[in-house]
């Protein structure tokens, strides 16, 4: 089996595991917020990135809003293409929103930004914090660049039931600093190196 089988093979089983964890999350949300607060993982982030949940994953909108009334400047991820790294958009509670790109919200008014952190959506995740995404390679190529141009830190933030065993990686692929769950924080382990 190919490495993309394989991955292709894993998103599968990853959705129906995250459809169910989503349906039964009651208060996820919050107490991933809480965790991801008392972590400190935003210390010394002037600007952050975070998404607008789609289908089935994490709302992160609690925490967004905590960060946002800290003083941090948010953002949210656009899609420019095809093989493209995303564009971050400044976003601020309550702002107009329009349907972009695989239906995830983005503000009406696009204001341009460069996070240096990002809060990452995501489908699975290991002991090692390695993301398996949705197969387009956006979070990748934007943590590439972004790295190039300043430091940048990543964290996922998902369901404690979207952990996996060990998530198949490619040459390509950027490892989470972490990942927050309503579980609390999950930093690499030195094993999965």
């Amino acid at each position: 089996m190919s490495l993309a089988d394989e991955k292709a093979a894993l998103r599968r089983q990853a959705y129906a595991t995250r459809k169910i964890a989503h349906t039964q999350a009651g208060s996820a949300s919050l107490a991933a917020r809480d965790h991801f607060l008392a972590s400190r993982m935003h210390t010394g982030a002037r600007v952050i990135a975070a998404y607008r949940p789609i289908r089935t994953e994490i709302d992160p909108t609690p925490l967004m809003q905590a960060l946002n009334a800290a003083g941090h400047v948010l953002c949210v991820p656009v899609i420019q293409g095809e093989g493209m790294p995303l564009r971050f958009a400044e976003w601020v509670p309550g702002e107009v929103m329009t349907e972009g790109p695989f239906k995830a919200e983005v503000p009406a008014d696009l204001r341009w930004v460069r996070p240096d952190l990002l809060i990452a959506p995501l489908v699975a995740f290991d002991a090692g914090c390695w993301r398996l995404g949705y197969g387009g390679g956006f979070y990748d190529r934007s943590l590439d660049e972004l790295k190039a141009m300043q430091p940048t830190r990543a964290v996922g933030f998902a369901y404690a039931a979207q952990q996996l065993p060990e998530i198949p990686r490619e040459p390509t692929d950027q490892r989470l600093d972490a990942v927050v769950t309503e579980q609390g924080l999950i930093r690499p382990s030195p094993v999965s190196d």
